[in-house]
């Protein structure tokens, strides 16, 4: 989306070195003229559609002004029109026009999807960005989340998000610096390798050197100038080079179209810098393309050429009978050519320069036309398999960061072809293994694999697969056979590495259950405890919510996994059972089975009467370290305050009833422990919590939670804790979540 206008535009310096950042929109983006290049591709088109779009936009954006200075209408126009010239139609361009307007007016998506039809809203909210105030840091990685979500379900999405970005990218020069460059970043990391994957070469060149322009100006204008400096040589040459190649066609009576290919300043930049080539030996500075009629026509054309001038080894590519990921297809060749300067040539046909230019947009503007107006998106997705891929691997992702590190490797890493028995062909990133190959088969083939032979030979599963190798799996016949954790050291592909994690995830939960299960049965043999009676009691159901476990598998897993102790869980069993037998029978509690004195327990003796029953105040929830008073309760014991508690003053009106105590814990002593947790209220912010404590073997006993209007979180926590010495080492991992600004121990209620 684009931002309103604030600042003023950088130096003129930089205006100078990368004019095409500064560019406003021209006179003919107007709806006149994109009403002109929707009908050229959709002459059955309902432009209606189109026009009440525009009418709403205006209307929904009148006073607010583009960073250029320019009313921001001219945005949504300018991102319609780019969709227009790759033939996309009316809907599509009419979302365009609307991208905007949930996300920067008072517009709402459900009055647009009234207005325009649920296909137009849907495509609108796939592109509107998630609330920053809502969800923080992550907020950027979740709206891309949301956008391979959407465009899983329709790919006119990422095409909408990818005009809007390339219109943006061409109005840099007006964002402060740091903001243009962050956005640069972004575009190189996501976006241009998404319209690569999505085969827009178009789009994809131009959001390169936009975004080399902008974070590498000096030697964006250095490789500019190196350009044009053999420009007027370089332009002699190819056309003698274009000559004879005509001169080929008309001797094999081809139809054909030559031309020179056009220079991409951030493709030089790469080879020169990141491959560290010189820049007079960079291959494609001399790159020529030749159109045809017909496949046919193809491997003739390649054929002449090859008997004119000599082919370079290991040069040539025919990605005609193999296309590429993004369904690209072309020869690619290179020779010797006049002068012994090398040449790169393409070869093909005219339908595959306009998929290798305008992608899986040229897929939507054939078939609309051929469904007359209602796009066959299932035809898409089965070419475009690769981002249900991508959609199904992000849901197995939940953390932010490490979505957007996966997505950059996973769009941006070169890939491998190899071949299933049957000849089916699976794409994998370079360096796969055939463990990766068995995951993007299946995940049960994944899980069960146990060998592998690669073109007919057994290998090891760590082997590296080269493009071209036949790939067969051996699986185990045992039902309960899996992965081995091994794997994770040697697979490249995220799918195969999120399965296996998930794998070992499951396990893990089932093996912390099961030893929960044994902990709390071996505890309760030992204290003599009617264990059949108690673990066949639906008790076990309200203690697991009372520690706020949804289920009592859950329950067992945490004290399998030492997060709840043992003994704790007992105490809430036993004491239950007994609430529940007092409340079905008369009251009888006989003093032969009255509770045991708990003056080891409580970490307080009475000095003078070591036997008698001490609990400590849940008012003031005393721990070793704070002053305390004791004071005598009527049938209870000794109740222990500390000495600042708000209850002390009243206890003092009786003052024949406090008595000395003092603190003398034992490993067996547990104490209540109440903080506050004091932060800027965002997603995920409770669970970040609750995940430090569990870590530092607390065991929480309840938790309140309240925002206020100003969108402050404030948390209070009461848990036990066996070790008070390490509560400020709690405290201290607390405060170090992110947007925790404080973090204290509450002493009174």
């Amino acid at each position: 989306m684009a931002e309103i206008a604030s600042s003023a535009p950088p130096p003129s310096s930089l205006r100078r070195l990368v004019p095409r950042i500064f560019s406003r929109a021209a006179r003919r983006d107007d709806v006149d003229k994109l009403l002109r290049t929707v009908r050229t591709h959709h002459p059955k088109g309902d432009l209606a559609i189109i026009e009440r779009a525009y009418a709403v936009a205006d209307k929904a954006h009148d006073g607010q002004k583009r960073q250029s200075g320019e009313p921001y209408i001219t945005h949504p126009l300018a991102v319609a029109q780019i969709l227009a010239e790759l033939g996309l139609g009316p809907k599509a361009i009419a979302a365009a026009l609307l991208h905007d307007t949930v996300e920067d007016t008072g517009y709402p998506l459900d009055e647009l999807a009234a207005d325009f039809g649920d296909e137009v809203a849907m495509l609108v909210d796939g592109v509107t960005k998630l609330d920053k105030v809502k969800y923080g840091d992550s907020a950027q990685a979740e709206t891309v989340r949301k956008m391979i979500v959407a465009m899983s379900k329709d790919i006119r999405v990422l095409l909408i998000k990818l005009a809007d970005r390339l219109h943006n990218a061409r109005t840099w020069g007006f964002v402060p610096p740091h903001k243009a460059a962050k956005k640069a970043t972004e575009t190189l990391e996501i976006y241009a390798p998404l319209a690569h994957r999505l085969g827009i070469q178009a789009i994809k060149s131009e959001l390169e050197d936009l975004s080399f322009a902008v974070m590498h100006p000096k030697l964006y204008a250095e490789i500019d100038s190196l350009v044009k400096q053999r420009t007027p040589q370089r332009e002699q040459y190819v056309q003698n080079v274009i000559d004879a190649v005509d001169a080929d066609l008309r001797e094999l009576r081809v139809r054909g179209r030559v031309m020179g290919r056009p220079k991409q300043l951030y493709s030089v930049y790469q080879k020169m810098v990141v491959r560290g080539r010189e820049f007079d030996d960079i291959y494609d500075l001399i790159g020529i393309r030749i159109l045809v009629g017909t496949v046919r026509d193809c491997y003739a054309v390649l054929g002449a050429i090859h008997a004119r001038w000599t082919p370079l080894p290991g040069r040539f590519k025919d990605y005609i009978a193999t296309p590429k990921f993004n369904l690209y297809q072309s020869l690619h060749t290179t020779v010797i050519g006049p002068g012994g300067r090398t040449v790169e040539i393409q070869i093909r046909t005219h339908e595959m320069h306009q998929q290798a230019e305008f992608g899986v947009a040229a897929h939507w503007k054939y078939k609309e036309r051929m469904a007359g107006g209602k796009a066959d998106a299932k035809a898409v997705d089965a070419d475009m398999a690769w981002i249900a891929h991508i959609s199904d691997w992000q849901a197995e992702t939940a953390d932010p960061g490490e979505f957007l590190d996966s997505l950059r490797f996973e769009i941006g890493a070169k890939e491998v072809y190899v071949f299933t028995p049957k000849g089916r062909v699976v794409g994998l990133p370079t360096g796969a293994t055939p463990v990766d190959f068995a995951y993007a088969v299946h995940t049960e083939i994944g899980h069960r694999t146990m060998g592998a032979k690669v073109n007919g030979r057994l290998v090891p599963l760590e082997s590296t697969l080269q493009s071209g190798d036949v790939v067969e799996v051996f699986t185990s016949k045992n039902p309960d056979a899996g992965p081995s954790q091994d794997w994770l050291g040697f697979v490249k592909s995220t799918r195969a590495r999120n399965k296996i994690r998930g794998w070992f995830t499951k396990e893990r939960r089932e093996e912390a259950i099961e030893q929960g299960k044994d902990s709390i049965a071996r505890a309760m043999r030992r204290q003599n405890l009617p264990l059949q009676r108690l673990m066949s009691q639906d008790s076990f159901t309200e203690v697991a919510r009372l520690f706020h476990y949804e289920d009592v598998s859950a329950l067992y897993a945490a004290v399998g996994e030492g997060h709840v102790s043992t003994q704790s869980v007992i105490e809430k069993v036993t004491a239950l059972v007994n609430v529940e037998e007092t409340n079905t029978g008369p009251i009888d509690i006989p003093v032969g089975r009255s509770r045991a004195p708990r003056g080891g327990d409580s970490g307080v003796l009475v000095r003078g009467a070591p036997d008698i029953l001490v609990k400590l105040a849940k008012c003031c929830t005393p721990v070793p370290g704070d002053e305390i008073v004791g004071f005598v309760t009527r049938g209870s014991g000794v109740s222990v305050h500390r000495g600042d508690c708000t209850n002390v003053k009243a206890l003092k009106e009786e003052p024949d009833r406090l008595i000395d105590v003092e603190w003398a814990p034992t490993t067996k002593s547990v104490f209540l422990v109440q903080i506050q947790v004091e932060a800027l209220d965002r997603s995920g912010l409770l669970s970040d919590v609750t995940r430090v404590l569990s870590e530092h073997h607390v065991n929480i006993l309840s938790a309140t939670v309240s925002t206020t209007n100003d969108r402050l979180a404030l948390s209070k926590f009461v848990f036990e804790m066996g070790d008070t010495v390490h509560l400020d080492r709690v405290l201290n991992a607390v405060r170090r979540i992110d947007a925790v600004y404080d973090v204290y121990r509450v002493t009174s209620s």
